[in-house]
């Protein structure tokens, strides 16, 4: 007797839109998926930037309630806003000693990126 196993793939879009926006904190509407809290999420702007937003409330609703990473100036309702899947990282060890880093893991110092 042979048994026969289907699987079922489903696919949950891992995008939201922006719901509210009140200085540093943005709110963000997911229909069928709700991120982790601390994940990081990420808009892209019209003028090619990228605004990182963390995960520190679920609000109900399908709603979280973010604080941005970086100035939300340019911000609008609508937005879309894309769930990264993780925390945000940054550079640690040897590598990471004497540098400086924004919260983000950028480097300020005017040097190369850190790779792993």
């Amino acid at each position: 007797m042979q048994t026969v196993t289907s699987e079922v793939q489903t696919t949950t879009t891992r995008t939201g839109t922006v719901t509210q926006i009140i200085g540093a904190v943005v709110d963000v509407h997911f229909l069928d998926h709700l991120p982790a809290l601390q994940n990081a999420l990420t808009i892209s702007k019209e003028d090619g930037t990228t605004i990182t937003l963390e995960v520190a409330q679920h609000i109900g609703g399908g709603r979280v309630r973010t604080i941005a990473m970086e100035d939300t100036q340019g911000l609008v309702r609508g937005m879309v806003v894309t769930d990264t899947g993780a925390a945000i990282s940054v550079p640690v060890g040897e590598k990471a000693l004497g540098r400086l880093f924004n919260v983000l893991g950028e480097t300020l110092d005017g040097k190369t990126a850190i790779v792993d």
